[in-house]
């Protein structure tokens, strides 16, 4: 039997991939046969990256999401030089944190920019292309996942910007999806728990760790190779009759809601 899940002459843009959960969704992807952009501003990590997976695997951009034009420029390069894009992992995210009564405008603003508009402006200028190669008769694979939160889902303490942008995120996925349907463009978002990574280092430290894991049914967190899978799924034909969806990744945390 053919692996599903297979993404062999799949190019793939993934943003944040220097470390943590990108990185670990572009090389899955490269062990599932396809081939990734990698989008990050920190230029040492993600050319490390590149540079372990092969220059036939892997280009780099190295560049803010927040940054409209750079975005712009970005997808319309890789579409010359692989031809198409048939995958995005809207995965670039910072974390700000402060409560929301003493939290500078400065604050708010940096995570909204990069966190929801970033996420748009990767959306729409891949998503264009999508649209075009659909309306050419391309019939190619077309699949972007949005990465989210359970903050988006059930809101956070101290990080107000963050659940605001996460949840955004929800809503751009749907409509993205009702809007490009028909074109066979399918658009997901995946809502994390937490997972081991450097941003999540606050809430995985002996002050939070036991409070936040009584939470979680299945008593662990997880770890970014873990939680790539769902992505890759999503990425992938085996769920090519899946839009508009939100796949809650978190070991039950949000069961019920």
């Amino acid at each position: 039997m053919d692996n599903p899940m297979n993404l062999s002459g799949h190019n793939v843009i993934v943003t944040g991939a220097g470390q943590g959960i990108g990185e670990a969704v572009a090389r899955l992807v490269v062990s599932l046969g396809g081939k990734v952009v990698l989008v990050d501003l920190q230029e040492d990590k993600v050319l490390a990256v590149a540079e372990d997976l092969g220059a036939d695997n892997a280009d780099v951009y190295v560049g803010s999401v927040a940054d409209p034009g750079f975005v712009q420029d970005m997808v319309g390069q890789a579409v010359q030089k692989n031809g198409a894009i048939h995958g995005l992992v809207n995965n670039a995210g910072i974390v700000r944190a402060a409560m929301a009564v003493k939290m500078p405008i400065e604050t708010w603003q940096q995570v909204i920019d990069v966190n929801l508009s970033g996420v748009f402006y990767c959306l729409q200028a891949v998503g264009r292309h999508m649209y075009e190669r659909a309306e050419s008769g391309d019939t190619g694979p077309a699949s972007i996942v949005n990465i989210s939160s359970d903050a988006g889902r059930r809101g956070t303490i101290g990080q107000i910007n963050y659940g605001a942008a996460k949840s955004g995120v929800l809503g751009l996925t749907m409509s993205a999806a009702r809007e490009w349907s028909a074109k066979q463009i399918r658009v997901n978002s995946i809502c994390f728990g937490v997972v081991e990574t450097e941003m999540t280092e606050t809430i995985r430290s002996d002050k939070f760790r036991d409070g936040v894991m009584a939470q979680v049914p299945m008593g662990r967190f997880s770890d970014p190779h873990e939680v790539s899978q769902p992505v890759c799924f999503l990425l992938s034909q085996a769920s090519s009759y899946i839009t508009g969806q939100h796949l809650s990744v978190n070991g039950g945390y949000t069961i019920g809601v």
